[in-house]
């Protein structure tokens, strides 16, 4: 059954390359998915672009592991060599736009949920989830699903971890800095009100604060100024700068607490765009991390964000390929960490069902 389920799996992951799936645009590959799930008897339902089903005998008695990756995609980059919807396999490699983000890892976590959708007696109720908008963290994907599922203990979020398990993810905040000043000829004498100058001590504060709290697995919070302007003709003060800062959150504080220590710091103004983003994590004591530790996996905190920012139950992030390659040009996975991926999910929930 797994060497079937394993061929199945990566003949999925071909047709869903090859079905152009941009965020907000998964219409044809939430179609591919439903259908295709159905063809193998499971219940399956869709809403808006998301495609979820729960194992065959579903008991609310019992605790319950979500199953959930995306089928969207970004828009492949200019330094493609390769048609990007091609899904072609050359040298062990399956060429594809989202094969290894995250496609490689849905397909692995249905072949998975399809492996113990029959199964009785389970200790743990199951629900696939392939959701849309993760590429942009849109409203229309996890986001909008988690109120409709039933209630979840833990989630396994697929995403590209070359296997290991990310037991904790930064969040995200991005602030726009606003420094307002006097605008004035250049030549006239000294302008006290330059924004420019006013916000020197603000962007040395960005750069040189180190928030005192450090996450066991996640390290330190990392800030970066990340985007500048002001001015527009080299005769004219002008009469403000702009800012953007881009602040990677550990579990060690919320993402409002981020917030207030940063205005209780800066002169200028700065308003966070959004404070949903929060960092995510699972015990390091969860039954399920010592059973991937068991198999001989390692755990770690990761820096990029994925759809667990957008979950209130405990997550972990696991996948086959490798988040190096995920956005870049000529994007693949390998045929054998396909494999390996619907392998390994199966084991490691084995341990604990």
């Amino acid at each position: 059954m797994l060497e079937k389920l394993q061929n199945e799996a990566l003949e999925l992951l071909q047709l869903l390359i090859q079905t152009q799936s941009f965020s907000k645009e998964e219409d044809s590959t939430a179609i591919i998915l439903l259908d295709w799930l159905e063809e193998r008897g499971v219940a399956v339902k869709r809403d808006l672009n998301n495609i979820w089903a729960v194992n065959k005998h579903f008991d609310e008695s019992k605790p319950t592991v979500l199953l959930n990756s995306h089928h969207d995609t970004v828009k492949p980059n200019a330094a493609y060599t390769r048609d990007p919807f091609e899904a072609k396999i050359e040298d062990g490699k399956l060429f594809g736009l989202g094969s290894n983000d995250a496609g490689g890892c849905l397909v692995g976590l249905i072949a998975a949920f399809l492996y113990f959708y029959e199964k009785e007696n389970l200790k743990y109720n199951f629900i696939l989830a392939a959701t849309a908008e993760e590429e942009i963290s849109g409203e229309n994907g996890i986001a909008y699903m988690q109120p409709l599922l039933p209630k979840i203990d833990f989630a396994i979020v697929g995403e590209p971890t070359l296997l290991d398990l990310a037991i904790a993810e930064k969040g995200l905040v991005v602030f726009d800095g606003k420094v307002t000043g006097t605008p004035g000829h250049a030549a006239h004498i000294p302008n006290d009100q330059n924004p420019i100058y006013k916000a020197l001590k603000d962007l040395s504060w960005f750069n040189s604060f180190e928030f005192p709290k450090i996450s066991e697995s996640l390290g330190k919070v990392k800030m970066t100024v990340s985007q500048i302007n002001s001015g527009k003709q080299h005769n004219v003060v002008p009469s403000e700068l702009n800012f953007v800062v881009d602040c990677r959150v550990t579990d060690a504080y919320s993402n409002q607490e981020i917030a207030e220590i940063i205005k209780e710091n800066t002169a200028c103004e700065v308003t966070p765009r959004s404070l949903r983003l929060n960092s995510s994590r699972i015990d390091p004591n969860h039954e399920f991390v010592k059973a991937g530790i068991a198999l001989g996996k390692k755990t770690y905190g990761s820096p990029t964000l994925s759809d667990q920012c957008r979950l209130t139950c405990q997550s972990v992030k696991l996948g086959p390929g490798d988040s190096l390659r995920s956005h870049s040009a000529d994007e693949f996975i390998y045929v054998q960490e396909v494999k390996d991926g619907v392998a390994f999910y199966i084991s490691i929930l084995s341990e604990i069902v």
